[in-house]
């Protein structure tokens, strides 16, 4: 399973670090259930994250690099509990996918 921040690095279309691990084939329903989860997880994340770009970070706290990392934990875990609460529909379809594509190239 890839992990998130290997897939946010897919996603953002940087290349994968030598210490990343690829995603690997299956043909495993559970897993490949757990590879969509993450996916939807990591795009709600980036969704999340383009939402919440334009919030000023002026204030009691003064903003800074602190703010700015603990607001990317902040939304790579909102969306991880939006994916766990049911998601936006992405991980069924992402699931038959995967499934389907593997299944043709065998």
């Amino acid at each position: 399973m890839t992990s998130l921040p290997a897939a946010n690095a897919l996603l953002a279309g940087q290349p994968l670090s030598a210490t990343a691990e690829a995603p690997r084939a299956t043909m495993d329903p559970v897993a490949a259930r757990a590879a969509a989860d993450e996916f939807e997880a990591v795009f709600l994340s980036q969704m999340l994250s383009h939402m919440v770009s334009g919030i000023a970070t002026d204030g009691p706290f003064g903003g800074g690099q602190a703010e700015e990392v603990y607001r990317s934990l902040l939304v790579n875990e909102y969306g991880r509990l939006a994916a766990a609460g049911g998601g936006i529909g992405i991980a069924d379809q992402v699931m038959a996918e995967i499934l389907r594509t593997q299944e043709v190239e065998r």
